[in-house]
Order: structure tokens, then C-alpha cells, then sequence
């Protein structure tokens, strides 16, 4: 199964469970036995049911804790509360990482060690519940994959324990760098930091996924009101149909022709931006132009958030003026590089999973040290031993 977030109002801890119990009906009585297993049950209540805001129905979920439970709590006390419990092991091992993904964001912010950090807002009982709850319904519901829709960045300031706060909250921001954000132009928080180190713990895909088809829609109301726009994430369930056997994304394209740049300078320059960082191949084709000149036709593909750094590389270690973008689609075999070591020799080799079956490549460097009389039959040698060793890893995970 694949969840698609759609964040049509933000996202909370209380607006992502809600949005799960709604999607999953029943799930209320585990998440009460998920509390006694925390050891949560005589500080928090759990509340959830449906609502309607006069446009969308849904779940809204709620954890009542009384007011002592409202204060701060370190993150090492925290940790030590998840393991002492008797949480099953996924569920502990989630809530965990959701920690400290906001330990981790809360120390880099005030400059202290991850254990010393201490959790207001997230500290208290409510706040430590929603993310047991959130950590159950990720790891007990069958959900194998995530994706999640642009995020609404809000606007103004929110009264927090170290005072009035820029919205998106620092904690929030750094959670979620290399997210998509967008503005909607709608004053107030759209994404609490429990919220944001959820999303970041799911690290879901930009967008729907191909190979899917659409089962249900559900909605989890948030508690704050908007203008003009529910407060609600929305959660679109999706069952997974017979994919190829390749997988599929998109890389950006850039091309130009040089003709007036030397082949040792040029070649030199086109080392440079295929050692860049997101490069993916930089391939050379002659061609004949103006005049009868001989040049070079250059193509690069990259990944797309390195756009601007790999065009300004192109501009500085080529004499070319102009250069052509766009993004295309790729198919792209599954593989993986294991290490063979044949007659006390280690050889690198990429093995390929095709549709009709895999095939392997040895490195061709590593086969230079071979003599050339022996070369092929080594090679054929070690790529069968090579598939060998891969299928028989298959076997003993299978067992």
C-alpha cells in the first residue's frame, strides 16, 4: 500500500492521526492499548470522532492530558520513558527516530548537546502520545511507501516557551529543508514541529508515484480555524498494481556545442563537470557546423536541484554561450556492485536486474591487469560467478 499526504491545511501529530484513524476505522481501541503499553494510560485520554466543518467529513483526534503533565521534559528522559516501555519494537524504535529527528533540529538551533535538549511543547505527555500513536499507525497499518504533496509555509509569528516565534518555527524550518514549500497567503502555523519530524521520518516521495491505483480518501481535522480553506490533511490510500521491472524518474538535460575550445582544454573542462557533485553522465558527439568547423556536441544529465550549480560550471570551464535545458524521463535498470574475488584478485561488477533475467558486468578497469589472451574468459568467469553469488543472497533471504 501507498499513502499520498495531501497537506490541504498543514500537518500536526493530532492531524496525521486523525487522518490515519479515519483511513483505518478500528484503530481507536489499539492506539488505547498502544498508551497502557507505554505506560501512558493513567496521564492521557484519547479522544477521536467524526466532524464536519460544513464543506469536509473526517476524524478529528485528540489527546487529553491533565495540567501537571503540561512542562518540559529532556530528550534523554524521553528516550529512557520509549525503552523502558513495552512498546512492540517497530513502534518504539519509530517513535525514537521522531524524537530525534527534533532533538537533533532543537540542539543545532541553541547550540547544545542532543541529550541536554529540553522538549516544551513536545514534552509534554499530550505531545509525547500523539507521536507514540503517529509512530503505531506508520509501522502497524501495512503502509510500505509515502509520498506527500507541496507544503503550505504559513505565515505571522507563534507563541512557543522561548517566546514569539517566526512562522514556519526555526525547529520546523530545519526539519523540513529540501521540502517543497508553497504560499498560499493564509496567516498562522501550518506545520508544527511534530508534524514536520513526521513527515521527515516518513521521507516521502515529491508526488504520486506511478504503478498505483486509487482505494479510498480520508481527512484528519486539525484544531485551528482558516480562512476560506479546511484544516484538514488529507490521505490518499493507494494500492500498488504489477510494476516493470525498472524504475522510473526524471533527470534534467543540458546540451551545447563548442567549436572554438582546444580538445585537451575542453576535455579537461568536461572532467570538471562530470566530477560535480549530481552529475550523472557527460557524453561528447562530433559534429561538422558553420564554415566547415569541427566541434563538439555536449550533453549532460544531472539531477534537477543541481541545475544552477552545473550550468554555472558549464559557463566557466567551456567557451560555449548558450545552453539548452530540459527536464526528460528515464527508465533505469535496478542493480547493484558487488566485490568477486577471483584466483586472489578482487574485481568489481555491476549486476543488472533485466526483464528476462539479470546480466553482469565486470569493471573494465580490473581487467586490465589480466592478460589480454586470458581477458575474456576471465571476464566471462567472474560474471557468472558474480550472478551466482547474487541469486544464492536472494535464496538465503527468501529463507
Amino acid at each position: 500500500m501507498h499513502i499520498h499526504l495531501d497537506l490541504v491545511g498543514g500537518i500536526s501529530g493530532d492531524m496525521f492521526n486523525g487522518a490515519m484513524l479515519n483511513c483505518f476505522p478500528g484503530r481507536e481501541r489499539d492506539l488505547e492499548k498502544v498508551m497502557v503499553a507505554a505506560g501512558f494510560s493513567d496521564l492521557v485520554r484519547l479522544e477521536s470522532g467524526p466532524t464536519n466543518d460544513g464543506v469536509l467529513t473526517g476524524t478529528r483526534f485528540k489527546v487529553l492530558a491533565d495540567t501537571e503533565a503540561h512542562h518540559h521534559r529532556d530528550y534523554s528522559e524521553i528516550k529512557k520513558i520509549l525503552k523502558d516501555s513495552v512498546l512492540s519494537e517497530p513502534t518504539r524504535d519509530a517513535a525514537l527516530a521522531i524524537f530525534e529527528i527534533i532533538a537533533i533540529a532543537e540542539a543545532e538551533i541553541h547550540g547544545k548537546d542532543v541529550d541536554s535538549v529540553a522538549f516544551h511543547e513536545v514534552g509534554a505527555w499530550d505531545s509525547i502520545a500523539d507521536i507514540v500513536c503517529a509512530a503505531y499507525l506508520i509501522t502497524d497499518t501495512g503502509v510500505t511507501s509515502w509520498s506527500v504533496s507541496k507544503i503550505p509555509i504559513g505565515r505571522g509569528q507563534v507563541k512557543t516557551a522561548h517566546g514569539m516565534l517566526p512562522i514556519p518555527a526555526p525547529a520546523t524550518s530545519l526539519i523540513l529543508q529540501e521540502f517543497e514549500f508553497f504560499d498560499d497567503q493564509i496567516e498562522g502555523e501550518r506545520v508544527t514541529p511534530t508534524g514536520a519530524a513526521i513527515l521527515k521520518y516518513l521521507a516521502p516521495a515529491k508526488g504520486i508515484p506511478g504503478g498505483v491505483t486509487l482505494r479510498q480518501s480520508a481527512t484528519g481535522f486539525g484544531t485551528k480555524m482558516f480562512p476560506g480553506i479546511s484544516n484538514v490533511v488529507r490521505v490518499l490510500l493507494f494500492d500498488r498494481v504489477d510494476l516493470p521491472a525498472w524504475d522510473t524518474d526524471e533527470v534534467l538535460q543540458l546540451e551545447f556545442e563548442v567549436d572554438d575550445q582546444t580538445p585537451e582544454a575542453l576535455a579537461a573542462a568536461l572532467d570538471q563537470v562530470r566530477a560535480e557533485s549530481g552529475v550523472l553522465d557527460v557524453l561528447q558527439i562530433a559534429y561538422f557546423g558553420k564554415k566547415g568547423r569541427q566541434g563538439t556536441s555536449v550533453r549532460v544529465l544531472l539531477k534537477p536541484e543541481m541545475e544552477v550549480a552545473v550550468t554555472e560550471l558549464c559557463f566557466v570551464s567551456t567557451t560555449t554561450l548558450g545552453i539548452r535545458k530540459q527536464l526528460v524521463s528515464r527508465a533505469k535498470l535496478r542493480r547493484e556492485e558487488s566485490v568477486i574475488n577471483h584466483g586472489g584478485q578482487d574485481f568489481r561488477v555491476k549486476v543488472s536486474d533485466r526483464p528476462r533475467g539479470k546480466t553482469a558486468k565486470v569493471d573494465m578497469d580490473d581487467l586490465q591487469t589480466v592478460n589480454i589472451t586470458l581477458r575474456e574468459e576471465m571476464r566471462r568467469r567472474i560474471e557468472g560467478q558474480a550472478l551466482s553469488y547474487v541469486e544464492g543472497e536472494k535464496d538465503r533471504e527468501e529463507k
